[in-house]
């Protein structure tokens, strides 16, 4: 049986972006990493991961939950960084 580590380590994504994922979209944390890999293989899918993150980032502020904001802002960051080719596409 494969643990959410493993399937982790398999992912493009890492976990603070995966847990994003599942906030915004209200799922368990494995079904989230099957939604991002799927994504991440899709031509536009990393515009649409970008907007889950904002989303979040958008909520969380809204609910006065500054310091998580900022956290996934951190997780923006690092999706923004970690896959260079979301640099070329419009948001």
């Amino acid at each position: 049986m494969l643990t959410l580590e493993d399937c982790l380590g398999l992912c493009e994504l890492d976990e603070s972006e995966i847990m994003a994922i599942a906030e915004h979209e209200h799922v368990p944390e494995i079904v989230a990493l099957e939604m991002a890999e799927y994504l991440v293989q899709l031509p536009d899918g990393d515009v649409v991961i970008r907007r889950m993150i904002l989303d979040d980032i958008q909520h969380a502020r809204e609910n006065n939950q500054l310091a998580h904001a900022e956290v996934l802002e951190s997780v923006l960051k690092h999706f923004i960084a970690t896959h260079p080719e979301f640099n070329s596409k419009e948001p």
